[in-house]
């Protein structure tokens, strides 16, 4: 049976999932390498040099990061968030928020890895502010910009959506519109836009990974996938930007939908698998979405390998699988729902039975003929917000609306708890 205690976290997660593990903005959902990887870090070194467990730390000296912490006031009522800094990951002093800086509703904190800067974006307005770190620790606000010119009403979606290639380039992928705003956080401008009118799917919402793109020299390479209502559309989609022309590859395959997590095996192939929500939709209803699935894909030829395609459940003996993760070493891992852990009724909703603490995790060796162990350790949620943050990658788990504590991910799956922050932090930025 579901206690009472899980079955108050689930219906907290009806209500917030929309909000952040799978969404976006109002129509949407919205759950690499190289030093400009990703909108919430990079490559760089490990966290310590103190346990400050807020703002401030050591005057120029050890790794920073900025957290950006979402708050809810009295019965779920306005959204508050809060950019934090702190000088270690593995503190188990909670984070404080008595010095952060607020910004009304749903933030996000992005910028590239180790840059000695976040850029601060969120639901209230279309605009991104920036915020420099200071040789006492403190983050000193800068030039503001806005994408309202391209279209946007709101940015809510997730952290990882923002890519920094350079000083001087970064990129946002935004489902609603369907294109990718180039802007220039050094000069703080907008300086373009690539349409990506092949994305487009009449009636549906198009929603991209909530794990980094991939960065294979200078292409950054992300995944898209849809809702239709109550279905996920058969459609998977690979969007590829050169960086050095910011020009578009869109290549699509219709073998299995929700297709938005991917990862570099050790042949060089990018293995893209269903994520749990889209798994979660087919086990509820066969009819509303195709088996969850692996695909292959080329980085070189820009192609999928027409050959290659697992149903994800076959690995589990049947079991519901989906949500495909990279270590910074490069192991690979997937989630598999475990059914004793939480109760089927005929009215769950997807979006619940995604993030139910029952999802275990399960290694997988990637090849042609992928192979799983299931690993040891308590089940939790199978939709999971990530983050790279220097050399080192993130879990964000959520414990209601209540708290967010970051668990390393690394060779041998998740390790110990770390910091723990009040409210939920759905992006963070290593700033040294």
């Amino acid at each position: 049976m579901l206690s009472r205690a899980r079955y108050a976290n689930a219906l907290l997660l009806t209500l917030l999932l929309p909000c952040f593990v799978a969404c976006g903005d109002e129509s949407s959902e919205g759950p690499g390498s190289g030093a400009a990887s990703g909108g919430t870090g990079g490559a760089g070194g490990a966290g310590g040099g103190g346990d400050t467990g807020g703002a401030g730390g050591t005057p120029g000296a050890g790794p920073m990061y900025a957290i950006t912490v979402q708050v809810f006031g009295p019965d779920g009522g306005d959204t508050q968030s809060y950019i934090t800094v702190t000088d270690s990951l593995d503190s188990d002093k909670p984070l404080s928020l008595d010095d952060g800086i607020e910004v009304l509703g749903r933030a996000l904190g992005v910028g590239p890895d180790g840059g000695g800067a976040v850029f601060v974006t969120g639901d209230a307005a279309p605009t991104v502010t920036r915020y420099d770190l200071q040789p006492d620790g403190s983050l000193e606000e800068g030039d503001t910009i806005s994408f309202q010119g391209k279209g946007l009403a709101r940015i809510g979606e997730y952290g990882t959506q923002f890519h920094f290639v350079s000083e001087t380039k970064a990129y946002f992928f935004d489902g609603p519109t369907a294109q990718v705003v180039v802007w220039n956080p050094e000069e703080m401008a907008v300086t373009g836009d690539i349409p990506l009118e092949a994305l487009v799917l009449p009636d549906a919402a198009l929603t991209y990974s909530s794990s980094p793109p991939l960065r294979r020299g200078g292409d950054v390479i992300a995944f898209g996938g849809w809702r239709l209502g109550s279905e996920v559309p058969s459609l998977a989609a690979v969007v590829v930007v050169d960086s050095t022309t910011d020009q578009a590859t869109v290549v699509t395959d219709d073998r299995c939908g929700y297709v938005r997590d991917g990862v570099v095996g050790p042949d060089g192939m990018i293995y893209m698998a269903t994520e749990a929500y889209g798994a979660a939709v087919h086990r509820l209803n066969p009819d509303n979405a195709a088996a969850p699935c692996m695909l292959r894909f080329d980085p070189e030829t820009k192609q999928f390998d027409p050959d290659f395609h697992v149903e994800l459940n076959a690995l589990f003996d049947g079991d519901t699988a989906g949500s495909i993760f990279g270590s910074p070493g490069g192991k690979a891992f997937l989630r598999v729902l475990d059914e004793s852990a939480f109760e089927i009724a005929a009215d769950t909703h997807p979006r619940v039975l995604a993030s139910a603490a029952a999802w275990r995790w399960a290694s997988v060796t990637l090849g042609d003929e992928p192979e799983v162990k299931v690993l040891d350790g308590e089940p939790s949620g199978g939709s999971v917000l990530t983050v790279a943050l220097g050399d080192r990658t993130f879990l964000l788990e959520f414990e209601g609306q209540e708290s967010t504590t970051l668990r390393e991910l690394g060779e041998e799956g998740p390790g110990a708890a770390g910091l723990t922050a009040p409210g939920l932090a759905f992006s963070a930025v290593k700033l040294r």
